[in-house]
């Protein structure tokens, strides 16, 4: 009995450490990502002249970066402020499939630049 008992212990702490192996990683790379985003619209306020456009293409190239799958339609850039107090709110729309033995499951996440207004 207590051998049963530490095989089933083993083979619930190795399941818990496979499903952390598989969940971190993409964790990690949003929040990493989330800190892209607040510094691609802070440079982007510095330099007003930058268009949605050429902030939504370095949004999805950072994403690129941290291995996460993103187009360039699941990008949300705004232009909030007025002329003299320019800022950006930058945001994304992604899910990540997670696979284990025996079950699936998608992680969804929205990291954002921060707030959208002053």
């Amino acid at each position: 009995m207590g051998t049963l008992k530490g095989i089933l212990g083993f083979a619930v702490i190795a399941v818990a450490l496979y499903t952390c192996w598989e969940v971190i990683p993409p964790e990690l790379a949003n929040y990493q990502y989330q800190d892209d985003l607040r510094d691609i619209a802070m440079m982007a306020a510095a330099n007003p002249s930058r268009s949605e456009e050429d902030l939504r293409v370095a949004a999805v190239k950072k994403a690129q970066e941290r291995n996460i799958s993103l187009q360039a339609e699941q990008v949300t850039v705004q232009r909030i402020g007025s002329v003299g107090a320019v800022a950006f709110y930058i945001a994304a729309d992604y899910s990540v499939p997670v696979d284990l033995p025996g079950y699936s499951f998608t992680l969804h996440f929205t990291p954002s630049s921060g707030n959208r207004g002053f």
